[in-house]
């Protein structure tokens, strides 16, 4: 069960208004059960800190899915470029694990990441309904996202960062943008994949007609304009290797031609308020 006040990606659907506050301010289960089928890698002892992955075992039915996390590594990629950017004091773990419908998430209280193996069959499902064949890589970038978000919670509360609910989750989601637009074009294309996952799940929850029903029970942005958020940082950091997302559906003409300080805006906040834990830039 997950505590009460923890955060998430947002499992589908993801609903709530929230403006761009925080792109100005930027200014639950029990802890793993190691000996139950559970393993650990890049472990550390447990008076280190930095994020330490780990993998509860799965239930039958998220085998492939384990399997799928297992193989691929994103939670590893995802914690090891953690890792070499930022030193953070106490260890955080990236559990993967059967949520039952919970949906990836925060866990404070246990101090760990939760990402769900049933989100890869879900993510794929999504990706492929889109015309998207295997669509491996999509889910791994949707999955590294997911982690690179969730960090952004746990590095909010380290640095005692003070936001909205909603306002975090934007916070959160401009540090993902961050981590993965530090890296070369697969940063990139791994932002456009997380983009357009928001942009598929919009449009399968506006066939549903349920937006309205979530719009006040989630902290989060709607994924329409957190789609349009990601795309705005995508190009802002690089419109000549991105031109092709300005003036779209989502990222109108009058935002792009401002998506270049916007960007600037939040990757300098940003690396202001982590100067203290800051390893590499």
């Amino acid at each position: 069960m997950r505590i009460q006040g923890g955060y998430g990606r947002g499992p589908r659907p993801r609903r709530a208004w929230a403006g761009l506050s925080a792109m100005l301010l930027l200014g639950g289960c029990g802890l793993l059960r190691d000996g139950t089928g559970g393993s650990e890698t890049n472990a550390r002892s447990s008076a280190d800190g930095g994020f330490v992955v780990r993998y509860e075992q799965p239930s039958a039915a998220d085998l492939d899915g384990a399997s799928f996390l297992r193989g691929r590594k994103p939670m590893e990629g995802a914690s090891e470029t953690l890792n070499a950017f930022v030193g953070v004091a106490r260890q955080v773990g990236i559990v993967g694990r059967s949520c039952g419908g919970e949906g990836s998430g925060y866990d404070p209280e246990a101090r760990r990441i939760e990402v769900c193996y049933e989100e890869v069959a879900e993510e794929r499902e999504l990706f492929q309904s889109a015309g998207h064949h295997p669509a491996d890589d999509e889910v791994v970038a949707v999955l590294v996202e997911t982690v690179f978000h969730e960090a952004g919670h746990v590095l909010i509360d380290d640095l005692g960062l003070s936001f909205t609910d909603r306002g975090e989750e934007d916070a959160a989601d401009q540090f993902a943008a961050l981590m993965l637009l530090r890296g070369d074009v697969s940063g990139e294309r791994q932002l456009r994949a997380a983009a357009e996952e928001y942009e598929l799940s919009a449009a399968e929850d506006e066939m549903v007609e349920d937006e309205v029903a979530h719009e006040d029970d989630d902290e989060h942005s709607p994924d329409r304009l957190r789609a349009a958020n990601h795309l705005c940082y995508l190009y802002g950091s690089a419109p000549g290797r991105n031109a092709d997302v300005a003036d779209s559906s989502l990222l109108r003409g009058t935002r792009a031609a401002g998506c270049g300080k916007e960007w600037a805006l939040v990757r300098g906040n940003w690396m202001r308020n982590l100067a203290p834990l800051l390893r590499g830039r």
